[in-house]
C-alpha cells in the first residue's frame, strides 16, 4: 500500500484539495499572482529613416510602419520618449549603394545624421544602431563579397574591418549602443577592440548572437529596401534547424565581450530564447519579433480573424515568458498605449 504522505510529498496537493481554478476566479488575484509582466520598459522600437525632409513612406508590407526622413524620425521619437518607451533601433536607407556600402561609416551617412538630429533633440532616448551593410551595398548581402572560395561570398574578415568603421563612426554621431547584426565570426571582438581603441570603451554591444536564416524577414527587406541580388545569407546566417548551435554562436560572442544578447526572430525560437537565458541568466537578452511576425498578427486582424491588441500582448509576454529582458518590436508604441490605458 502506498504512503499517502509520501505521495504528496512527490507530486504535491491533487484535487479534490489542489483546485488551480481558485486562483483565476477573479482579475485582481489573477493580476497578484501572475508570473510574467510585460511592461513599456520591455519595448525597444525600430524606426527606418531615409533621406528627405517631411517624408513619411508607408511601408506595404507593414501597415502602419513608415520609412521616415531625418525630421519625422525625430518628431516619432518625440511620441515614443513621451509614451515611456526607452529606446528606438534606427535602420538606414542611403542616398547610393556601392559594392562596400560605404555610407555605412560615412560620418554624413544617413544613420549618422539621424542619431546627431535625435540625441540633439530627444536627448533621454536610448539610440541603438543597427551595425551591418546589408541597406547600403548594391548587391544587398552583409559585407563585402568576394569570390575567394570559389563562389560569390561575404568575405568575414575583410567585412570585419569595416564593421569597426560604421560602430565607430555611430558612436561618434552619438550612438548610445551598437548593435551587429550580420552573424560574422569575430565581430564582436573586433567591435570592442576597434571602440575601445577609439575611446568608446563604454559603449555596450547588443550582439545578435543567434540570428537565423528566416523567411520572416521578408517584410524588412521591402522596408530596408535590402534584399539580396543574389543568392541568400545563410552562408552566414543561422540554419532554422538548430537550437545547440546558437549557444556556441552565443557563447561565443560572451567571451568576445557582448554585453547583451540577442535572438532573432522571437516567435518561432522561444525555445532558443528559453536556452540561451538558461545558460547565461547573468547576460540581458533581447528577442526581436521580427516584420514578418508583425505583419501576420496586422494580416490576421484586418481580416477580423483575431483581436489584434489581445493577441499582441499574448505574443509579447510569451517572449519575455520564455527569458526575453527586452523586445524589440514594431507593435512598440500601440503596445505602450495599451499599457498606459
Amino acid at each position: 500500500m502506498r504512503d499517502g504522505n509520501a505521495e504528496l510529498g512527490r507530486s504535491g496537493a491533487h484535487y479534490p484539495v489542489l483546485r488551480m481554478r481558485r486562483l483565476r476566479g477573479h482579475e485582481r488575484l489573477r493580476a497578484l499572482v501572475r508570473e510574467t509582466q510585460l511592461g513599456v520598459d520591455d519595448l525597444v522600437m525600430p524606426l527606418f529613416v531615409r533621406p528627405g525632409e517631411g517624408e513619411r513612406r508607408p511601408i506595404g508590407s507593414m501597415p502602419g510602419q513608415y520609412q521616415l526622413s531625418i525630421d519625422e524620425a525625430v518628431r516619432q521619437c518625440r511620441q515614443i520618449e513621451g509614451l515611456g518607451i526607452p529606446a528606438v533601433i534606427l535602420f538606414g536607407i542611403p542616398q547610393s549603394k556601392d559594392p562596400r556600402g560605404s555610407e555605412a561609416y560615412d560620418d554624413q551617412g544617413i544613420v549618422q545624421r539621424a542619431v546627431r538630429a535625435i540625441k540633439a533633440e530627444v536627448p533621454g532616448l536610448l539610440v541603438i544602431t543597427d551595425v551591418c551593410f546589408c541597406e547600403f551595398t548594391d548587391h544587398g548581402h552583409c559585407g563585402v563579397v568576394n569570390s575567394r572560395y570559389g563562389r560569390d561570398d561575404v568575405d568575414n574578415d575583410a567585412t570585419l574591418k569595416l564593421l569597426v568603421a560604421e560602430a565607430v563612426s555611430h558612436v561618434r554621431a552619438g550612438a548610445d549602443v551598437v548593435a551587429p547584426s550580420g552573424m560574422m565570426d569575430g565581430m564582436i571582438a573586433a567591435l570592442r577592440s576597434g571602440l575601445d581603441g577609439a575611446g568608446f570603451e563604454h559603449i555596450p554591444i547588443l550582439s545578435y548572437a543567434a540570428k537565423y536564416a528566416s523567411a520572416f524577414y521578408g517584410p524588412f527587406r521591402d522596408a530596408a529596401e535590402s534584399a539580396p541580388r543574389f543568392g541568400d545569407r545563410r552562408t552566414y546566417q543561422m540554419d532554422p534547424a538548430n537550437g545547440w548551435e546558437a549557444l556556441r554562436e552565443v557563447r561565443a560572442d560572451v567571451l568576445e565581450g557582448a554585453d547583451m544578447l540577442m535572438v532573432k526572430p522571437a516567435l518561432a525560437y522561444l525555445d532558443v530564447v528559453h536556452r540561451v537565458k538558461s545558460a547565461f541568466p547573468e547576460v540581458p537578452l533581447a528577442a526581436y519579433n521580427v516584420s514578418g511576425e508583425y505583419a501576420m498578427i496586422k494580416a490576421a486582424a484586418r481580416q477580423g480573424w483575431i483581436d489584434e491588441r489581445t493577441v499582441v500582448l499574448e505574443s509579447l509576454t510569451s517572449i519575455k515568458r520564455a527569458g526575453a529582458d527586452f523586445i524589440l518590436t514594431y507593435f512598440a508604441m500601440d503596445v505602450a498605449r495599451w499599457l498606459g490605458a
